[in-house]
């Protein structure tokens, strides 16, 4: 979706009136509140509608994601619900459960209202597209078009989870804000709360303390008295619940796709946590969406950015120009002029436009694409090579476009739970500078450790631009039960420094597939494919390409013990890594390239 040049902000109203902690009845009779703006006027409207779980009253996220006065000048009525059992709603609070119901409801009283003119749009990022797409499943009459952004397809792989990896900094730190916000409720209503709050401030003091923190499952900082009042109960649910089975199926989007009838306005960060679920809402949607409209309507916008409603053009240690930044595109522009087009029905040419707008780094500028990953692609495979001593950036390790023809010696390394790789980089979140890095950043920390193989290509006589899908094929093999392993893609500039591109995790036990465990044979060689997920990228002429292989990414998730066992195990083991590349055994990792 190209942005719009056209300014019709402020056209149809003067003024704005907003009615506040507005009572709406769920079919259960639990009262959920919303704050109301709209056009003073009397005429009727349509409706754009944001449930969130953080606060309608925090300005952030009132205002940020879509401005409700900008859009009130548009000629709209903005509803900005707190979810069930958040802030002033009634009910308990268990995320994604009860979102889809409370959503069409929701949605339903919106288009019934007085100055309601029937038709209502959803907007919002992160846990609000949740709502967003979990509303849509269920295809309420009123629903005409949504845009959800950075959220994802489903809430295991690449939400909770990563290739069978638990996602602990990012999960943790979202339950303390929803532990400390409960807690802090009982300053008022429940005194005897005040000790657990001590607590809580207790374990924030040190930033690493819940990730360090063994058994998983017995994570004292989300501990009640009993299991009634367990603070985060779903922390532990989630934690039960290790494969993609019928608990996580009930509530994932991707199961009802067919079910979702409407336009659909996906928002994506190449840095961002949810990169893969937001490009694979896109693909799916377009693939198993209900009906041609919506299979053909759904639309993607992707920038270089972080976790964010209105992002910077800064991605860690990079800068993409200022024309990255979601203000310069006007990003709540491009989803007014969205709704124009589905609730209004303004002919403004945007359901006959390329479907994706994508920003392309390392060129660092955005390109329209009449579906994503462009049509010209075509995959390059970069081999694994080495001497039999890729540890660390000082060792042997290559990169080679040609297949390996011979017998070549195997690399070693032995991973330690106990001293695992640290994080540094990637899409995630959100990290604390000084403990956990988050988007583009230099790799020389890890890249100095003798339990990280490095593989660098020689220096590139042209340009290389990828875009798509990113796959490493690993041939190894482990003295465990179970492992992880990891991998990284990375640019090397002209002076040798190296900065993160995408990356991957995989827990061995799930090569084969997320919905069933299956146990490594020690020391037995095996294709183990990981996925590094969704870029564009150009690797410009006189860099380098590089691949890091490791055995973990700590504290973005868990370690693994390399036991086998649960969350509630506490025993380390340590494990010899064997990475293979010879003829028989090809490492490689797979490259979208794009030809033109």
């Amino acid at each position: 979706m190209i942005p719009s040049s056209k300014n019709k902000d402020f056209q149809n109203s003067d003024s704005c009136t907003v009615d506040t902690n507005v009572s709406i009845r769920m079919r259960d009779g639990t009262e959920l509140y919303a704050d109301i703006y709209r056009p003073k006027q009397d005429a009727q409207c349509p409706v754009l509608l944001m449930r969130l779980p953080y606060g309608k009253h925090v300005p952030a996220y009132r205002s940020m994601y879509l401005d409700p006065i900008r859009a009130v000048g548009r000629g709209y009525a903005v509803v900005v619900q707190d979810v069930r059992g958040r802030h002033r709603s009634e009910g308990q609070f268990y995320p994604y459960i009860n979102e889809a119901q409370d959503g069409y409801d929701t949605v339903e009283w919106c288009g019934s209202q007085p100055w309601s003119d029937g038709n209502v749009g959803m907007f919002g990022i992160s846990y609000h597209g949740a709502t967003q797409w979990l509303a849509a499943s269920e295809a309420p009459p009123s629903l005409k078009a949504i845009v959800p952004g950075v959220t994802s397809d489903d809430y295991y792989d690449s939400w909770t989870y990563l290739g069978g990896a638990f996602q602990l900094w990012w999960i943790s730190q979202w339950m303390l804000g929803f532990a400390e916000n409960d807690i802090g409720k009982g300053y008022t209503e429940r005194p005897k709360k005040l000790e657990e709050l001590d607590q809580m401030q207790n374990w924030l003091s040190d930033p690493l303390k819940m990730a360090k923190h063994l058994p998983l499952q017995d994570m004292t900082a989300f501990k009640g008295k009993s299991k009634e009042n367990d603070l985060c109960g779903y922390y532990y649910d989630w934690l039960s619940h290790s494969t993609y089975d019928d608990y996580w199926k009930s509530f994932a989007p991707k199961e009802k796709f067919h079910n979702v009838n409407i336009p659909v306005l996906n928002i994506a960060g190449w840095h961002d946590i949810f990169i893969r679920g937001s490009i694979n809402c896109y693909q799916g949607m377009r693939e198993k969406g209900g009906t041609e409209l919506s299979r053909t309507q759904q639309h993607l916008i992707v920038g270089p950015w972080l976790h964010a409603p209105l992002p910077s053009p800064n991605a860690g240690q990079q800068f993409y120009g200022r024309s990255a930044s979601g203000a310069s595109i006007d990003l709540h522009g491009m989803q007014l002029d969205w709704f124009d087009r589905w609730l209004k029905g303004d002919e403004n040419g945007i359901d006959s436009q390329p479907t994706a707008y994508v920003f392309v780094m390392g060129k660092n500028e955005w390109q329209a694409e009449q579906t994503w990953p462009p049509s010209d692609v075509a995959p390059i495979n970069y081999y694994l090579t080495s001497n039999g001593a890729a540890n660390s950036v000082r060792g042997n390790g290559k990169l080679s476009s040609n297949p390996p023809s011979n017998d070549e010696p195997t690399d070693h390394f032995k991973y330690d739970p106990m001293n695992p790789v640290p994080s540094l980089g990637g899409a995630y979140l959100y990290g604390i500078p000084g403990v956990f890095e988050v988007g583009v950043q230099d790799q020389e920390l890890v890249e100095d450790r003798e339990d990280v193989l490095v593989y660098s290509s020689e220096v590139l006589e042209n340009d290389l631009e990828i875009a798509g899908r990113v796959k490493l094929n690993l041939w190894a093999k482990t003295s465990a039960y179970d492992t992880d392993w990891t991998a990284k893609l990375l640019d090397v500039d002209e002076l040798g420094r190296s900065t993160n591109v995408c990356d991957g995790i995989l827990r061995a036990r799930f090569n084969r597939s997320l919905e069933t465990e299956c146990f490594v044979d020690p020391n037995q060689v095996e294709c183990f494919s990981i996925d590094l997920g969704f870029t564009a990228m150009l690797f410009t002429k006189g860099h380098r390409i590089r691949v890091q292989v490791s055995s973990s990414n700590f504290p973005a998730f868990d370690r693994n013990l390399n036991t086998g066992k649960g969350p509630g195990d506490s025993q380390i083991v340590i494990a010899k890594q064997t990475i293979f590349h010879d003829s028989r055994h090809p490492s490689f990792i797979n490259l979208p390239r794009v030809n033109r």
